[in-house]
Protein backbone atom coordinates (compact mmCIF):
# COMPACT_ATOMS: atom_id res chain seq x y z
CA UNK A 1 0.00 0.00 0.00
CA UNK A 2 1.19 3.52 -0.72
CA UNK A 3 1.93 5.00 2.70
CA UNK A 4 1.49 8.53 1.44
CA UNK A 5 -1.59 10.07 3.05
CA UNK A 6 -3.74 12.72 1.37
CA UNK A 7 -6.14 14.84 3.41
CA UNK A 8 -9.72 15.11 2.20
CA UNK A 9 -13.24 15.25 3.59
CA UNK A 10 -15.31 12.10 3.33
CA UNK A 11 -19.08 12.42 3.21
CA UNK A 12 -21.31 9.50 4.05
CA UNK A 13 -25.04 9.10 4.52
CA UNK A 14 -26.74 6.99 7.17
CA UNK A 15 -29.39 4.45 6.14
CA UNK A 16 -31.93 7.04 7.36
CA UNK A 17 -30.49 9.63 4.96
CA UNK A 18 -28.56 11.74 7.50
CA UNK A 19 -25.33 13.12 5.93
CA UNK A 20 -22.07 13.06 7.88
CA UNK A 21 -18.77 14.85 7.11
CA UNK A 22 -15.38 13.72 8.38
CA UNK A 23 -11.89 14.97 7.55
CA UNK A 24 -9.76 11.94 6.88
CA UNK A 25 -6.37 10.95 5.57
CA UNK A 26 -6.78 8.62 2.60
CA UNK A 27 -4.40 6.43 0.64
CA UNK A 28 -4.53 5.48 -3.02
CA UNK A 29 -3.92 1.88 -4.04
CA UNK A 30 -4.06 1.80 -7.82
CA UNK A 31 -7.62 2.61 -8.81
CA UNK A 32 -8.88 2.08 -5.27
CA UNK A 33 -9.12 4.54 -2.39
CA UNK A 34 -8.25 3.18 1.05
CA UNK A 35 -10.06 4.58 4.07
CA UNK A 36 -9.13 3.67 7.64
CA UNK A 37 -11.71 5.25 9.96
CA UNK A 38 -11.27 4.78 13.69
CA UNK A 39 -13.66 2.61 15.69
CA UNK A 40 -16.18 3.69 16.72
CA UNK A 41 -17.10 6.26 14.08
CA UNK A 42 -20.14 7.43 12.21
CA UNK A 43 -18.17 7.28 8.97
CA UNK A 44 -17.39 3.59 9.48
CA UNK A 45 -20.97 2.77 10.49
CA UNK A 46 -22.38 4.58 7.45
CA UNK A 47 -20.01 2.94 4.95
CA UNK A 48 -20.64 -0.53 6.35
CA UNK A 49 -24.41 0.08 6.27
CA UNK A 50 -24.66 1.69 2.82
CA UNK A 51 -21.52 0.51 1.05
CA UNK A 52 -20.64 3.95 -0.28
CA UNK A 53 -18.99 7.30 0.44
CA UNK A 54 -17.82 10.42 -1.36
CA UNK A 55 -14.26 11.71 -1.28
CA UNK A 56 -14.30 15.53 -1.43
CA UNK A 57 -11.17 17.31 -2.62
CA UNK A 58 -11.18 20.78 -1.10
CA UNK A 59 -9.03 23.82 -0.42
CA UNK A 60 -11.47 25.60 1.91
CA UNK A 61 -9.62 25.10 5.19
CA UNK A 62 -12.70 26.18 7.15
CA UNK A 63 -14.32 22.83 6.39
CA UNK A 64 -11.44 20.88 7.98
CA UNK A 65 -11.42 23.19 11.01
CA UNK A 66 -15.21 23.25 11.18
CA UNK A 67 -15.54 19.48 11.25
CA UNK A 68 -13.20 19.11 14.23
CA UNK A 69 -14.80 22.01 16.14
CA UNK A 70 -18.44 20.96 15.78
CA UNK A 71 -19.27 22.98 12.65
CA UNK A 72 -20.34 20.17 10.33
CA UNK A 73 -23.16 21.92 8.49
CA UNK A 74 -21.77 22.73 5.04
CA UNK A 75 -23.77 22.97 1.81
CA UNK A 76 -24.12 19.58 0.13
CA UNK A 77 -25.29 18.40 -3.27
CA UNK A 78 -26.46 14.93 -4.32
CA UNK A 79 -23.82 12.58 -5.69
CA UNK A 80 -24.30 11.65 -9.32
CA UNK A 81 -24.02 7.85 -9.37
CA UNK A 82 -24.32 6.65 -5.77
CA UNK A 83 -26.78 7.32 -2.96
CA UNK A 84 -24.59 9.93 -1.30
CA UNK A 85 -23.83 13.62 -0.94
CA UNK A 86 -20.85 15.76 -1.92
CA UNK A 87 -19.63 19.08 -0.63
CA UNK A 88 -20.75 22.02 -2.74
CA UNK A 89 -17.34 23.63 -2.07
CA UNK A 90 -15.40 20.64 -3.44
CA UNK A 91 -13.01 21.35 -6.29
CA UNK A 92 -13.65 17.75 -7.26
CA UNK A 93 -15.22 14.65 -5.83
CA UNK A 94 -14.90 10.89 -6.19
CA UNK A 95 -17.89 8.63 -5.59
CA UNK A 96 -16.85 5.39 -3.92
CA UNK A 97 -18.28 1.92 -3.30
CA UNK A 98 -16.98 -0.52 -0.69
CA UNK A 99 -15.19 -3.49 -2.28
CA UNK A 100 -13.13 -5.03 0.53
CA UNK A 101 -13.11 -4.71 4.29
CA UNK A 102 -10.37 -5.91 6.61
CA UNK A 103 -11.55 -5.63 10.19
CA UNK A 104 -9.28 -4.32 12.92
CA UNK A 105 -9.86 -3.54 16.60
CA UNK A 106 -8.92 0.10 16.11
CA UNK A 107 -8.92 1.01 12.39
CA UNK A 108 -10.55 -1.28 9.82
CA UNK A 109 -9.20 -1.00 6.28
CA UNK A 110 -11.88 -0.20 3.70
CA UNK A 111 -10.93 -0.54 0.06
CA UNK A 112 -13.24 1.58 -2.02
CA UNK A 113 -13.71 1.42 -5.80
CA UNK A 114 -13.98 4.66 -7.76
CA UNK A 115 -17.43 4.73 -9.36
CA UNK A 116 -17.47 8.31 -10.65
CA UNK A 117 -15.15 11.33 -10.56
CA UNK A 118 -15.92 14.94 -11.38
CA UNK A 119 -14.07 18.27 -11.32
CA UNK A 120 -15.98 21.37 -10.32
CA UNK A 121 -13.38 24.15 -10.09
CA UNK A 122 -9.70 24.60 -10.94
CA UNK A 123 -7.04 24.01 -8.32
CA UNK A 124 -4.99 27.20 -8.08
CA UNK A 125 -2.69 26.03 -5.30
CA UNK A 126 -2.48 26.21 -1.52
CA UNK A 127 -1.17 28.95 0.69
CA UNK A 128 0.76 28.27 3.87
CA UNK A 129 -2.17 29.34 6.04
CA UNK A 130 -4.39 26.63 4.54
CA UNK A 131 -1.73 24.05 5.39
CA UNK A 132 -1.41 25.52 8.91
CA UNK A 133 -5.18 25.26 9.45
CA UNK A 134 -5.11 21.65 8.25
CA UNK A 135 -2.28 20.82 10.69
CA UNK A 136 -4.10 22.72 13.45
CA UNK A 137 -7.26 20.73 12.75
CA UNK A 138 -5.31 17.48 13.08
CA UNK A 139 -3.93 18.71 16.44
CA UNK A 140 -7.43 19.60 17.65
CA UNK A 141 -8.70 16.18 16.62
CA UNK A 142 -6.02 14.67 18.90
CA UNK A 143 -6.25 16.99 21.92
CA UNK A 144 -7.13 14.10 24.24
CA UNK A 145 -4.01 12.20 23.14
CA UNK A 146 -1.36 14.95 23.10
CA UNK A 147 0.37 16.69 26.00
CA UNK A 148 -0.67 20.36 26.35
CA UNK A 149 2.90 21.63 25.86
CA UNK A 150 3.19 19.86 22.49
CA UNK A 151 -0.10 21.38 21.35
CA UNK A 152 1.02 24.85 22.48
CA UNK A 153 4.38 24.53 20.71
CA UNK A 154 2.80 23.31 17.47
CA UNK A 155 0.08 25.97 17.48
CA UNK A 156 2.68 28.71 18.08
CA UNK A 157 4.72 27.46 15.13
CA UNK A 158 1.66 27.32 12.86
CA UNK A 159 0.65 30.84 13.92
CA UNK A 160 3.50 32.24 11.80
CA UNK A 161 1.93 30.93 8.60
CA UNK A 162 -1.43 32.33 9.65
CA UNK A 163 0.09 35.74 10.37
CA UNK A 164 1.94 35.86 7.05
CA UNK A 165 -0.43 34.31 4.52
CA UNK A 166 -3.99 33.91 5.84
CA UNK A 167 -7.02 35.36 4.16
CA UNK A 168 -10.38 35.87 5.84
CA UNK A 169 -11.38 32.19 5.58
CA UNK A 170 -8.15 30.97 7.17
CA UNK A 171 -8.40 33.56 9.98
CA UNK A 172 -11.93 32.37 10.71
CA UNK A 173 -10.89 28.70 10.72
CA UNK A 174 -7.84 29.45 12.91
CA UNK A 175 -10.02 31.26 15.45
CA UNK A 176 -12.24 28.15 15.72
CA UNK A 177 -9.18 25.98 16.32
CA UNK A 178 -7.71 28.35 18.94
CA UNK A 179 -11.07 28.40 20.71
CA UNK A 180 -11.14 24.58 20.79
CA UNK A 181 -7.60 24.38 22.17
CA UNK A 182 -8.31 27.02 24.82
CA UNK A 183 -11.55 25.30 25.85
CA UNK A 184 -9.77 21.94 26.12
CA UNK A 185 -6.99 23.45 28.23
CA UNK A 186 -9.46 25.32 30.45
CA UNK A 187 -8.24 28.75 29.36
CA UNK A 188 -10.53 31.73 29.00
CA UNK A 189 -11.86 32.30 25.50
Amino acid sequence: MNDQIFEAVVTTVSPAGQPHLAPMGVRYRGERVVLMPFKPSTTLDNIVATGCAVLNLITDARIFAGCVTGRRSWPLLPAERIAGMRLQAALGHVELELRERADDDQRPVLEMARIHEASHAPFIGLNRAQAAVLEGAILVSRLRMLPPDKVATEMAYLQTAIDKTAGAAEHEAWAWLREAVNRHQGQPL
